[in-house]
């Protein structure tokens, strides 16, 4: 049981990464600083000051950059490789009793996976956005993700199978809203 709820809390923490990259990593630090939260020695660093540090400037300019119109479209770029390397390290650096060659596979498979899924999603959104309103609208996407990010990785800490459920939950939604999208592109072509 304790494996399956370390990968539910990776996959959760990667998915989150997909939203943000540097919020998770910030989150973690902080919980692994001030709530005692036990950390892998992977992702010991988080909760160094050194860590806290960096983590907290990261995720300020990448949070404040999101809410420039054009320069969010230019940060989903930046940020798609950025969000498959941090999932794959919070999917990693949950696995450690694993051997070596099955954690890091893991990690790549479900953590760059998860993040990379909704990392995609919310670069589509954006650029709906963008197209209906002129990256004006981008805001409300902004806050929304920054919301979502934060919200799941400290649910994911905190309780780990009610973000996975969250996770699952939006996965569905994601995958209902492409089929509405698919059906509605059918009808008027």
């Amino acid at each position: 049981m304790e494996m399956v709820l370390c990968m539910v809390l990776g996959i959760s923490l990667a998915a989150a990464c997909g939203f943000r990259v540097f919020v998770p990593l910030l989150v973690l630090g902080l919980m692994g600083r001030f709530a005692e939260l036990p950390l892998t020695d992977v992702l010991a660093w988080t909760a160094s000051t050194t860590g806290l540090i960096c983590l907290g400037c990261a995720t300020l300019a990448e949070t404040l950059g999101y809410y420039i119109p054009w320069v969010d479209n230019a940060l989903d770029v930046v940020s798609t490789p950025l969000a498959l390397v941090a999932g794959t390290l919070m999917m990693g650096g949950q696995m450690e009793a694993l051997p070596d060659v099955m954690q890091w596979g893991l990690a790549i498979v479900a953590g760059a996976g998860s993040a990379g899924v909704v990392q995609a999603g919310t670069s589509a959104l954006r650029a709906a956005s963008t197209a209906a309103t002129g990256g004006l609208g981008n805001f409300v996407v902004s806050t929304g993700e920054n919301i979502m990010a934060t919200v799941g990785a400290v649910l994911a800490v905190v309780a780990p199978l009610l973000a996975g459920l969250g996770l699952v939950l939006l996965c569905l939604l994601g995958w209902m809203l492409l089929r509405r999208m698919r059906r509605r592109k059918m009808v008027t072509a």
